[in-house]
Parts: C-alpha cells; sequence; structure tokens
C-alpha cells in the first residue's frame, strides 16, 4: 500500500473548501493571499500533495488554512439547535465557520439528537466511516443522562436490559439497554439502538416522562470536560479509534 499523499490543484482544493468559485480562488490566488511554507503561491493550477500538516503549511488571507478532507469534528451540541437542513430553527452547522456549508463532500451529522437534548455529536464528510458508526454490525453504545418528572421505581434495569421491551408503535422489541440509577429523578442509559426518540420513549414506557437529556458518550469516546455547549473540534485518529473500543 501507498503512502504517497493524494494530488490537488489548488484551485480545486480550495473551491471544494468553500473558499469560492474556482475563479474567486484564483483571484485569491493573484491578490497574493495563498501562502505555503511562508511563499506566496502564484498558480491557482498548481498541484499540490494533500498531506495531513498542510493546515499547518498553508495559510488564506492570513488565516491556517481548514482542514481538507476526510475531516470528522465532535461537538458539545447546545440546546434548541437542529440537527438537520431540513428542519426549521437554527441548525449545528451554523454554529461551523460559514464556508463550511459549501464544502464538498459535504458535511453531515452521525445520526442525529432532537432539539431539545444536548451532548456530544459527531459531523463527518467521511462516508465509510458515518456509515461503520451508525452500522448495527458495529454495536456502538450511545450513553445518556436523563433527568426524570417522577421518582425511579427500582425496576427500570431490569425491564430495560431485558431484551423484551416493546416501544408503542413498533414489532420489534429493543435490544437490551444498561441503566444506572444516579439519584431519585436521575439515571444514565446506555443503548445500542438508534430509534426514533428511543431514550424518552423507553421511560414513558415504565411510567415515566424524560424533562432533560444529554448524551456524554458514544463507544469509548467521552465528551471531554472542558468542551463548552456550541463548542467544537477535529477529532484525533485516536478518537476516532476509541468509539469502536
Amino acid at each position: 500500500m501507498s503512502g504517497k499523499a493524494p494530488m490537488a490543484r489548488l484551485d480545486r482544493l480550495l473551491a471544494n473548501l468553500g473558499y469560492g468559485s474556482r475563479r474567486e480562488v484564483t483571484d485569491l490566488v493573484g491578490r497574493r493571499q495563498v501562502l505555503l511554507d511562508g511563499a506566496v503561491v502564484k498558480d491557482a493550477g498548481a498541484r499540490i500533495p494533500v498531506t495531513a500538516d498542510l493546515p499547518d503549511r498553508m495559510t488564506v488571507s492570513g488565516q491556517p488554512l481548514d482542514p481538507p478532507a476526510p475531516l470528522t469534528l465532535m461537538m458539545h451540541k447546545p440546546l434548541d439547535v437542529v440537527c438537520s437542513h431540513r428542519e426549521a430553527g437554527r441548525s449545528v452547522y451554523e454554529l461551523l465557520p460559514s464556508r463550511w456549508r459549501a464544502r464538498i463532500p459535504a458535511l453531515s451529522t452521525i445520526g442525529r439528537l432532537d432539539k431539545d437534548t444536548s451532548g456530544l455529536l459527531l459531523i463527518t464528510d467521511d462516508g465509510p466511516f458515518l456509515h461503520r458508526v451508525i452500522s448495527p454490525r458495529s454495536h456502538v453504545a450511545k450513553r445518556y443522562v436523563a433527568t426524570l418528572d417522577r421518582a425511579l421505581t427500582g425496576g427500570e434495569a431490569e425491564v430495560f436490559a431485558a431484551g423484551t421491551l416493546m416501544l408503542e408503535g413498533e414489532t420489534a422489541p429493543l435490544a437490551p439497554a444498561v441503566f444506572e440509577p444516579l439519584g431519585a429523578t436521575e439515571a444514565r442509559l446506555t443503548i445500542t439502538e438508534g430509534r426514533y426518540h428511543q431514550v424518552r420513549r423507553m421511560f414513558a414506557a415504565v411510567g415515566n416522562h424524560v424533562t432533560a437529556l444529554h448524551r456524554d458518550r458514544i463507544g469509548g469516546l467521552a465528551l471531554p470536560a472542558d468542551l463548552a455547549a456550541g463548542g467544537w473540534r477535529p477529532l484525533r485518529p485516536d478518537e476516532q479509534g476509541a468509539i469502536f473500543a
């Protein structure tokens, strides 16, 4: 297997990263706004190796180059934002640099958190990685902290672990889930599926109501304590691996 970096035309690379059309990128180069290793790049059609350290070596209008594809981000999704371009309201994509909405390939969330759920969210342009995370064969668990309207009864762990719980309107039982009480009205729930509003519906099935929901872990990847709501950063390769650990 060759370790040679892929090559790309500069104008196409910058256009795919959302810096403008290829004509606009050519103009950017003509205005001496693109530097590589400290030297002005004069040819918009120049072919350059797309290496992992390129954002450390190239600047555009005085700022480090945006990370090229494939890119995966972790975000601390705040409340009151949605995960879809088609839903009404402010979206998670609006928390990213505006030009990132023009990236090719496009960024997509890996699964979704609803408007009233906060916590760890992954966003990527890496299709194979996205499908690996969401594939049932990967058994990637998601852990949530739920605040409840009523006190726990003590029987939730057994019900959720049985693998026989049926949600209203569905024909297949849920896979076993791990329940950990944290207080009279607070608990952690770890699931391996991603059915519609699953955690809220599970608690509804045992006669309770979720008043707040926060996802703090995907697989072996925990939401960092220092990543504030609305914050995001690129996921490191070791963190990607931790998801499947």
